[in-house]
């Protein structure tokens, strides 16, 4: 069986591999990438992203949250960080598709912008406020805990890291009035005491970034995701653009 791509792109090579278990995918971007983007797989076209959710409507997935899967053919969309462009960009395709999905809130940066970012050498984008979080809600979607500050929490102190956890949770409980129950670790860091503090925080999942599909019997607590993304420009990938 041919190798599948490292990221995805559009459904045709994964179709399979979906049929086999619980696909999640991982957004971030949802806008052109700056000229000197350090990370380019961090942005998405909107155009693109129109032709993957699309795609995924016309083949019949129904769009869930990241505990929902036992459903049959089903995929859950989430977003990491709650970038401004995901409501004013993603959300308009989402609502034609009918595309429900989740955001990961970075707890003490909600109207802010992404200066973890900037600290890694990328770019600080506007992240969502408190009444555009609302309209992301109030149209069918989720929210979901991503820290409050955006650390790699393998590289706190215990204390630390828990303070991150359950403090991101209580926070956005506090502030939307809502059960919070998802988690995404930053960066895709984490280590088996992360994994703890989760569950002793009360998630019922957290999202990692590595590939793959979910199956029954898998931890919910280190749920796999495929990262969305323009496909790679390699030769292989242009030939299969043009030949099929």
């Amino acid at each position: 069986m041919m190798a599948l791509p490292e990221y995805y792109s559009r459904l045709s090579p994964f179709r399979g591999c979906f049929s086999t278990g619980f696909p999640i995918l991982c957004y971030h971007k949802i806008a052109a990438p700056p000229p000197h983007a350090r990370i380019k797989g961090l942005y998405l076209e909107p155009s693109l992203f129109r032709q993957q959710i699309q795609e995924l409507a016309a083949e019949g997935f129904s769009f869930v949250s990241p505990e929902e899967r036992h459903q049959s053919k089903a995929i859950a969309i989430t977003f990491d960080d709650g970038f401004l462009n995901n409501l004013e960009a993603a959300l308009p395709v989402m609502k034609e598709a009918g595309c429900r999905a989740i955001n990961f809130l970075v707890a003490d940066r909600i109207g802010k912008r992404s200066d973890w970012e900037a600290r890694e050498g990328g770019e600080a984008d506007s992240l969502m406020d408190e009444a555009q979080v609302r309209e992301w809600l109030a149209a069918g979607n989720w929210i979901g805990a991503h820290t409050c500050t955006h650390p790699r929490l393998s590289q706190l102190s215990r204390a630390q890291a828990k303070e991150e956890i359950h403090a991101s949770k209580k926070k956005l409980e506090d502030q939307f009035g809502l059960r919070i129950d998802h988690f995404a670790y930053p960066f895709g860091d984490y280590n088996s005491e992360t994994i703890e503090l989760v569950q002793d925080a009360g998630f019922r999942t957290a999202s990692t970034m590595h590939r793959g599909i979910n199956q029954t019997g898998n931890s919910l607590l280190e749920l796999a995701r495929w990262t969305a993304r323009y496909e790679s420009r390699t030769l292989r990938n242009l030939f299969r653009s043009l030949f099929g």
